[in-house]
């Protein structure tokens, strides 16, 4: 203070102020004064010597970011951006996850209550948790497809080896942070997804104790409960993060030492010249490269927000319970093809040719080929020692990379619902019309249109009931309409139903548990409302099948109340 009560006497306050004010800014930007930043946005050339190379020497953030690029890697090919995009949404995802912290508790008595509450009552909180769910999946595509570019460029060729093998630790950290938080909700198809992703750990090839204890310690309980939970939760708010953001900081560190890898033609076979930048091809930081960056930010967050607000909404189902499994347990996109290899392991694929094989599908799968890849990933850049980068040279490098490429993408496919179904027909039929839990289309018509009797789902009788104003009841049976015509055919090839597959026996199929299983053919489909007592009715889905090759008889009953809460119109 006595510094400064000196300049103001010996240059007046207004000078003094600005001298204090140009140190402090000189001392954040590790080098720049206020006259050097005005310069730098105006688009002055800078004065010598550079002050804005500094703060990537000096300063804590920038010097993990080069002080000038190559105008080649500057363009959309060959960088992308995905490098930043990938750090910026694990920013993104830090922020709007912050905001979901201060409102949820990490409690099965509260968990699932917490996320209604942020989605009902919590200002723009429905909006941050799509943003947040949004993001996660944003950033897995964006590391993901960051990765292939690396691959496809030869980016990790000598002396990028260790950058690509930090690279895939991010991709790991990506794809288990966005799984942990799966749990979070506490809703059922996140608690059946987990339960059946740690269950893997008993398939352990050793001894049958170490499976069993690393599922207990992962579940926290025989049973995740509300160890398991806090242990997702602190994994996803405390650990990843932190192993995460270090690892960032090692990546980009790499990044700085090598150099971003030039055009693979750019370059003679065996030379790296990414850090020898000519002066005339120099794109500095500062200012051309952060005010490109802020930008994208501002686009890619227009993106983030759009999209959340227009396109994609975060679901949630009903509270989780342990007692009630759901007809289809599906794994998040980014993990379906671990499901698809579960389905087309088991049953044994190959049992045409060497008849059926005792293994357990989880043990391949968790201990043999996914262990497998990721050691492969890993140490290919050590074992591919190949010195030219150039596209001609890399025939059968870039052909492997494209048929694993098609492999994950019809495994995710194998991974959906809709391959190797294992439910039957007719519960596929009657739990798209009425669920076990959540939306159900049946519950919900009002309790005073159903009369007593019997409503065949066809065209005659859904006419009938708009006819009668009974719209409700004539959705639901468009519904189960529809509903059939998916999961049925008919021998005549009906209007609106698909026809006979021709096989010997002359009935549809569909596969089902990996071997073919007989869909409805002809079906008699109707809905039975009975009267159970006073103010409850039954509805009973009915579905039978009489042809004598595929007789089938299936019925499945529910009891609405009166003054049952379910209608929604």
């Amino acid at each position: 203070m006595a510094t400064l009560f000196d300049e103001i006497r010996e240059i007046g306050v207004k000078q003094a102020l600005i001298a204090k004010a140009d140190d402090v800014v000189e001392r954040m930007t590790a080098g720049m004064n206020i006259n050097d930043i005005r310069g730098m946005l105006r688009g002055d050339e800078p004065r010598r010597p550079n002050p804005r190379l500094r703060p990537h020497a000096d300063s804590f953030w920038l010097h993990i970011r080069p002080s000038f690029y190559h105008a080649e890697v500057t363009h959309i090919y060959p960088t992308f951006r995905l490098g930043w995009l990938s750090t910026f949404m694990f920013i993104w995802e830090t922020i709007t996850g912050i905001f979901l912290m201060i409102f949820y508790t990490p409690s099965p008595d509260i968990a699932f209550e917490n996320m209604w509450e942020i989605m009902s009552n919590v200002p723009l909180g429905q909006l941050m948790r799509d943003m947040h769910r949004f993001g996660a999946e944003v950033m897995v595509l964006a590391v993901a497809l960051h990765m292939l570019r690396t691959y496809i460029t030869g980016s990790y060729k000598k002396p990028r080896q260790f950058t690509w093998l930090t690279g895939m630790l991010l991709l790991v950290f990506t794809l288990v942070l966005s799984f942990s938080g799966y749990l979070l909700p506490w809703d059922q198809l996140a608690y059946w997804a987990v339960t059946v992703a740690v269950s893997a750990a008993e398939s352990h090839p050793g001894p049958a104790f170490i499976g069993k204890n690393v599922n207990l310690l992962l579940r926290g309980a025989p049973v995740i409960g509300a160890g398991g939970l806090l242990r997702f939760y602190l994994l996803h708010v405390l650990l990843l993060p932190l192993l995460t953001g270090i690892f960032i900081f090692v990546h980009y560190y790499k990044v700085v030492i090598h150099g971003h890898s030039l055009p693979p033609g750019r370059e003679a076979i065996g030379e790296d010249t990414a850090k020898r930048v000519p002066k005339d091809e120099r794109v500095y930081f500062l200012p051309d490269i952060m005010t490109s960056e802020m930008m994208w930010t501002a686009l890619t967050t227009l993106f983030l927000v759009g999209g959340s607000v227009f396109f994609y909404h975060a679901v949630i189902e009903s509270h989780a319970d342990s007692l009630v499994t759901p007809l289809h347990v599906v794994a998040p996109w980014y993990l379906s093809w671990s499901q698809g290899w579960l389905k087309w392991i088991f049953p044994n694929p190959f049992s045409a040719f060497f008849g059926p094989l005792e293994f357990d599908s989880k043990k391949v799968v968790a201990f043999g080929i996914i262990p497998v890849l990721a050691v492969a990933f890993f140490v290919m850049p050590y074992v591919e020692v190949a010195r030219s980068r150039r596209y001609a040279d890399r025939r059968w490098g870039l052909s492997v990379g494209m048929a694993f490429i098609t492999f994950m993408l019809m495994s995710n496919w194998m991974g959906s619902p809709e391959f190797l179904v294992q439910a039957t027909s007719e519960l596929e039929v009657s739990q798209r019309l009425m669920p076990q839990e959540g939306h159900s289309i049946l519950l919900e018509v009002p309790y005073d249109e159903w009369e007593v009797g019997t409503y065949i789902a066809d065209e005659a009788t859904i006419n009938a009931m708009v006819a009668q104003g009974n719209y409700h009841i004539a959705e639901a049976l468009e519904t189960y309409v529809k509903a059939l015509e998916d999961w049925s055919c008919t021998k005549t090839g009906h209007h609106g139903m698909a026809d006979c597959i021709e096989i010997t026996t002359d009935v549809g199929l569909r596969y089902s548990n990996g071997v073919k299983d007989e869909v409805l053919v002809d079906p008699y489909a109707a809905i039975v409302i009975k009267e159970d007592q006073k103010n409850v009715r039954t509805i009973t889905i009915d579905i039978r099948v009489e042809d004598e090759n595929d007789p089938r008889d299936f019925q499945y009953t529910r009891y609405r109340h009166e003054e049952a809460a379910y209608e929604i119109y």
